[in-house]
C-alpha cells in the first residue's frame, strides 16, 4: 500500500479494478502531514492511515457509503462524506 513516499501512498501505482478512496488533506492551500480516519455509514470507526509528507492518502474500501476525517495537529478536524463505487477511485480533497 505504502509508495515511495514514507507515511504515506504513492497515488500513481492503484491497480485496475482496485476500489480506493484516495486524495490530499490540505491547511491553507498548502499540503499538511497528518492522519486520516475512515469512518463506516453508521460513524463506526474502520482505519486510519498517516498523510505522506505531501498529505496524500489512500484506503481500499467496499463499495458504499464512508466519512473521512482529517486529524492535523494544531487545526479543527474536518470531514468529508463520500459514496464509493465498486472497482471505481474516489478522489477527494479535505482542507483543514
Amino acid at each position: 500500500m505504502c509508495g515511495a513516499k514514507i507515511g504515506g501512498p504513492d497515488l500513481s501505482t492503484l491497480k485496475p479494478g482496485e476500489t480506493a478512496i484516495q486524495g490530499q488533506v490540505t491547511k491553507d492551500g498548502e499540503p499538511i502531514s497528518g492522519y486520516v480516519r475512515l469512518l463506516d455509514s453508521t460513524g463506526e470507526f474502520t482505519a486510519e492511515v498517516p498523510t505522506s509528507a505531501t498529505g496524500q492518502f489512500r484506503f481500499y474500501a467496499a463499495e458504499g457509503s464512508w466519512t473521512l476525517r482529517a486529524l492535523v495537529p494544531g487545526a479543527q478536524a474536518d470531514r468529508a462524506v463520500v459514496v464509493v463505487e465498486s472497482g471505481g477511485v474516489t478522489d477527494v480533497a479535505i482542507a483543514v
